[in-house]
């Protein structure tokens, strides 16, 4: 429950900036830049999260990795919506591949630790 708590904080805090700058709750209708600043508070904040619980010790859990597949099909989709518009999508393929990094060696740390 604590790691579920922990998680929220960061998606809490990026749909409270997403509603305070661009008055929606939706992350998919809004412009390219406005997304992107919403899916770096996303990503980064969950990322600090998963990086505090490790320094408390804490093992990862299915929880980090169903938020981690969360938010990468959430820029997923807001990728396919960019090609399907024509538009820049740059920066958010950058993100998603760092994110895929990222995701790769938490698998990797998950899977290491249900090994021992």
């Amino acid at each position: 429950m604590k790691k579920l708590i922990i998680h929220s904080v960061p998606v809490v805090v990026s749909f409270m900036w997403l509603m305070a700058a661009c008055q929606t709750l939706n992350p998919i209708i809004i412009k390219g830049p406005d997304f992107l600043k919403f899916y770096l508070i996303l990503v980064l904040g969950f990322y600090a999260s998963v990086f505090i619980l490790n320094s408390l010790r804490e093992a990862i859990s299915e929880t980090t990795l169903y938020f981690t597949g969360f938010i990468f099909l959430l820029g997923t989709i807001k990728l396919i919506r960019g090609i399907m518009l024509g538009k820049p999508i740059g920066f958010l393929i950058m993100i998603l591949i760092l994110e895929c990094i990222v995701a790769v060696f938490l698998i990797m740390s998950h899977i290491n630790k249900k090994i021992k």
